[in-house]
């Protein structure tokens, strides 16, 4: 399956990877600030943003969509780097061909299963009647009674389209949480990826910590780390310039190392 994807910049190929429930769009900031070095390639996996609505959600299925779409590029060897969930596929891609992956970076998150954490947020998304809302403001005002943080709110609801008929979801909602169990789960792979990776913490964040360390360096031995003091979860957008900073001087060290 090809993926909805952007092509912008010329030189080696990075390659960026969305969260759950995002889209491309969510690392525009990151990918404008390679494209000058980089040819930067972001996708919308399935079921997101403009790509197919489509079952299932495992993480093996992931990285094969992403593989295919380079594939129809003709793109072999590249560096990729994912958010969140991205992050997850960006790992199972590492693990799964690590000869066409030059460096794996990974923005917050650890290869893990999770709790499940997003139920309130599934709640409020389904609350939201479609046929009778007249803007977003009627989304949000229901959104909030399921989930406090307008931040999150207004992230969320950048998948909200209005479309001839009235509004609709760019993502298939259903399909996501059908699949949320794959999502928070990750594959038991008996693998390694030893080439250069960069793991990425947000300091306030909770989805990374001491306890994922022997999971983590079992998969990637070769794993560096860096946080981001006053960053949350989303901390490529909370901390975009240091972000670019750090993920800059890793490819460049990497890059002059190779």
């Amino acid at each position: 399956m090809q993926l909805n994807y952007t092509d912008k910049g010329t030189g080696p190929v990075l390659v960026l990877i969305h969260g759950l429930l995002g889209s491309l769009d969510n690392l525009n900031m990151v990918a404008r600030s390679f494209n000058k070095q980089f040819r930067t390639i972001s996708v919308d996996l399935r079921n997101h943003g403009s790509s197919a609505h489509l079952n299932p959600m495992d993480y093996p299925t992931l990285a094969q969509d992403v593989f295919e779409t380079l594939d129809a590029l003709a793109i072999d060897d590249f560096t990729v780097l994912g958010h969140s969930m991205g992050g997850k596929v960006a790992m199972q891609m590492a693990l799964q061909s690590p000869a066409r992956i030059e460096r794996l970076i990974v923005a917050d998150i650890a290869p893990i299963t999770y709790p499940e954490r997003h139920q309130q947020i599934f709640n409020g998304l389904n609350a939201i009647n479609l046929s009778t809302i007249k803007n977003r403001t009627d989304a949000d005002i229901t959104l909030a009674k399921h989930v406090t943080e307008p931040g999150v709110r207004q992230f969320l609801l950048r998948n909200l389209v209005k479309e001839p008929n009235g509004f609709n979801w760019k993502m298939s909602l259903n399909n996501i949480m059908a699949g949320y169990q794959d999502v928070i789960g990750f594959p038991t792979l008996q693998t390694q990826y030893t080439k250069p990776t960069l793991f990425i913490k947000g300091g306030a964040s909770e989805y990374i910590t001491r306890e994922h360390q022997t999971a983590t360096l079992a998969l990637f031995p070769s794993a560096t780390a860096k946080v981001i003091q006053g960053a949350g979860h989303w901390l490529h957008a909370e901390k975009t310039v240091i972000f670019n900073k750090i993920v800059h001087d890793f490819l460049s060290n990497t890059t002059e190392q190779g």
